[in-house]
């Protein structure tokens, strides 16, 4: 696998070079394709849609030397990626050309430490919500010519309309050129469907600006009352303990605050949001998109019955229903080993089902009280909220 730049066949270092002189087919895109002189090699384009029929695609020259031309890093968001999962990298031998992403730091002088990237490529761009702070930098992977007007958009609705843009088109080669400007004002025209976009966060005066950290203020989600709790979300995900790649189901999601910030705890975590209310499951994706983890599963359904069949989890969260006939015995099932159950609950009836849970599984079983200052009279007291029953345990 050859990774060839905007510069072309004279970009490439003469190892590269020869790898795609001695092969027998070079399969790949057309832009990548028509960067290569003729070699004598069967020119093979990608079909659509390309993953399911990859394999059919290379299984139709099998046992011929086979070169894969991909863009720049093919490993930075690339068909690299994919054909590593899909045969395993010993399969394998790849040279990297120089990503877009290394171009990009290097005109603008930035460091690799100080940016964050997100790829938009078959992708929402509002993955780029997730990352918005005052002062950061982010570099967007853009999925054609209207992706530099979508990231101004989103900018502009998110209150970072003051932000900085710089797109990058045609990195390396010899169109390249940078078209600048900030969010809330951007009216250029449409450039090169090869670009990268680099932002400059600022954020406009009172916009709210939302940590990475669990416990989100409740104002940040749009809910009709189901929502676990801002504290009571900290303690839970403390418990899930979210790593990276890892697959949450959130049953009975209500708003979707615990998928949602389980998602926005590492770009690479995945969540299945499991809700029995329609507009409640519409509700948790305008969250999902408005918080950039835009790719959470969202079913409808009621549990037990809607598990059936979903991917089995890493962490399971109940935030209700728990004396629900079968269902923490469904989850229990489903969950991976070494995977964790966290489970709330309020009534007589759910903390039963906690109890005999812990007893039969142990774990750690809590009761969580929370009081607020209101005003009381002309002075203030504390207003208590309902006490949870907090059941967390680790399958074997």
């Amino acid at each position: 696998m050859v990774g060839i730049g905007a510069d072309g066949w004279q970009g490439l270092p003469e190892t590269s070079r020869a790898a795609v002189e001695a092969a027998e087919v070079l399969l790949g895109g057309s832009r990548q394709l028509d960067l290569v002189p003729d070699t004598g090699a069967e020119k093979v384009r990608w079909p659509s849609p390309l993953l399911p029929n990859l394999e059919p695609t290379l299984a139709a020259h099998h046992g011929r030397r086979i070169c894969v031309l991909a863009s720049g890093d093919p490993m930075l968001s690339g068909i690299g990626s994919t054909l590593a999962r899909r045969l395993g990298a010993d399969r394998l031998r790849i040279l990297p050309g120089v990503s877009s992403v290394a171009l990009a730091r290097a005109r603008l002088g930035w460091s690799a430490e100080e940016t964050e990237v997100v790829s938009v490529v078959g992708r929402a761009v509002h993955r780029l919500a997730r990352v918005l702070a005052p002062g950061g930098r982010v570099l967007v992977l853009s999925a054609d010519a209207d992706t530099p007007a979508e990231v101004a958009g989103l900018l502009t609705e998110r209150g970072y309309g003051p932000s900085s843009l710089t797109v990058l088109e045609e990195l390396g080669g010899p169109a390249e050129r940078a078209v600048t400007g900030t969010a809330e004002t951007w009216d250029r025209p449409r450039g090169a469907a090869l670009n990268l976009v680099a932002v400059e966060c600022a954020a406009r005066q009172g916009t709210p600006l939302l940590g990475m950290l669990a416990g989100l203020p409740d104002e940040a989600f749009e809910h009709d009352g189901q929502l676990t709790k801002r504290d009571l979300r900290a303690s839970s995900l403390a418990r899930l303990a979210p790593r990276p790649g890892e697959l949450l189901w959130d049953v009975g999601a209500g708003a979707g605050s615990i998928a949602i910030e389980w998602c926005r705890a590492h770009p690479a975590n995945r969540a299945i949001a499991v809700e029995r209310d329609p507009a409640r499951a519409e509700r948790i994706g305008r969250n999902s998109r408005a918080l950039g983890v835009p790719d959470i599963e969202v079913v409808t359904g009621a549990a037990p019955e809607a598990l059936t069949g979903l991917a089995p989890p890493d962490a399971v969260f109940l935030g209700g229903g728990v004396s629900t006939p079968g269902l923490l015995e469904t989850c229990w099932a489903a969950l991976r080993p070494g995977g964790r159950l966290v489970a709330n609950g309020v009534t007589l009836q759910a903390e039963q089902a906690l109890a005999a849970g812990y007893t039969e599984r142990g774990g750690e079983l809590v009761r969580i009280s929370i009081e607020q200052a209101a005003p009381l009279g002309g002075l203030s007291g504390w207003t208590p909220a309902r006490a949870v029953t907090q059941w967390s345990v680790r399958k074997p």
